[in-house]
């Protein structure tokens, strides 16, 4: 397959694509507006940053899969991915560790007043008397919204400076999941409500969506203490700047953020940020996920997210309905010949039954083969009759969704 990287890559770590007979470009100047005209005859887009539009989905006569190469997707027109059956997936996890250090990091500038410190020592100044003023961290609270691979990660690492945790209760969560959550010694809060009146500290690690978007507003500001530290390493989307800014100009509030509300869409240019320049917020130029072990872990993920395309088992995809939208499940039970399956869709189309989804399987020997096929309505008995009088079908059996 033919692979298109629009972002930068180490390429040390693209070994494998060329061992299993792929040919790669790596084109990391190109932008959402220069990716449309460079990306036919390619099989596979890569993207960290670079906007993925649907015009450039639509440029692509070849195109099946994209791959972020981290794990947000919002720089992608999954509905336009969608449309044309290009499969979108994700490198979740491989940077968490690298934007949790950078999470406390954050952290420890704002409390020890880092910044500040080192600016008035290169400009000649000595001021310990001011500097020596801190609190400390052992024994403060953290809320942490947002429980995936980052948060996770936060926790481990807040734990160990004796900070508690604690994290809004979700149904739903897995097995792993849980079992972390025990592990580190996370409270759970029944409610964000909760955790932001009980928290000295908040870490947001949530993805952009409808329901995140501008989550931290005036409402939400409110209800942290008026001392606390608000945190963001997420997407700048989720906080509502405006209500920030007012937040910080009346109250004692500190925040450190690695995300921000229009960003430049390259790696070097200009950013005129009211919210970067406040005296109370830490800032850092979205670099969470830029460290050289972090990238190198992504870059590997990335290889092995393609070759499980290929091998027809994709992993980590973020654009497949989650649930069967069949109506019926067909058994096709019949001999591994060539034609079969094609004479069972003919009739399945003849009768207007949409295949949702299939899967065929080979029995040992090589003789025979059972397909498991997801229909659109219930077959009715003259059609599993067609079905069953194939030649080479053993038996064809429906059951109801």
């Amino acid at each position: 397959m033919k692979i298109l990287y629009a972002d930068a890559v180490d390429e040390r770590h693209l070994s494998g694509l060329t061992d299993q007979g792929h040919e790669y470009t790596v084109e990391p100047s190109l932008t959402a507006e220069t990716l449309p005209g460079a990306i036919s005859g390619y099989d596979v887009l890569v993207v960290r940053s670079t906007k993925v539009t649907a015009e450039a989905i639509e440029s692509a006569d070849a195109l099946s899969l994209i791959v972020r190469a981290g794990a947000g997707t919002d720089n992608i027109d999954k509905s336009a991915a969608s449309d044309r059956g290009v499969l979108v997936c994700n490198v979740p996890g491989r940077n968490a560790i690298a934007v949790a250090e950078l999470t406390m990091g954050l952290l420890m500038a704002i409390e020890r007043r880092l910044v500040d410190n080192t600016t008035d020592l290169r400009a000649g100044e000595w001021n310990k008397k001011l500097y020596s003023k801190a609190d400390g961290l052992f024994g403060k609270s953290l809320g942490i919204i947002g429980l995936g691979d980052i948060g996770l990660a936060l926790a481990e690492r807040a734990k160990a400076f004796g900070v508690t945790i604690s994290a809004v209760r979700k149904p739903g969560r897995s097995a792993d999941t849980e079992a972390s959550i025990r592990r580190i010694g996370i409270r759970m809060v029944d409610s964000i409500d909760v955790l932001l009146d009980e928290s000295d500290i908040v870490s947001l690690h949530i993805p952009k969506s409808p329901e995140t978007q501008k989550l931290v507003n005036a409402d939400f500001l409110s209800k942290m203490r008026p001392t606390a530290i608000l945190l963001n390493t997420s997407r700048g989307d989720v906080v509502d700047e405006q209500a920030l800014m007012d937040a910080l100009d009346s109250s004692d509030l500190r925040v450190g953020l690695d995300v921000w509300n229009n960003e430049p869409g390259q790696g070097v240019g200009r950013f005129d940020s009211v919210l970067a320049k406040h005296p109370q917020v830490v800032g850092t130029h979205h670099i969470g996920a830029s460290t050289d072990q972090a990238q190198r872990s992504v870059a590997v993920g990335t290889v092995e997210t393609i070759q499980a395309f290929c091998d027809g088992a994709p992993i980590n995809s973020v654009n497949l309905r989650s649930e069967s939208s069949g109506q019926a499940n067909l058994t096709v039970r019949h001999l591994d010949r060539v034609g079969v399956l094609a004479q069972v869709f003919a009739i399945l189309r003849s009768q207007g039954l949409n295949v949702q989804e299939m899967q065929n399987q080979i029995f040992d020997g090589g003789q025979a083969a059972v397909a498991t096929i997801s229909t659109s309505k219930q077959p009715d008995p003259e059609t599993l009759a067609q079905l069953n009088s194939i030649d080479e079908v053993f038996h064809v059996s429906a059951m109801k969704v």
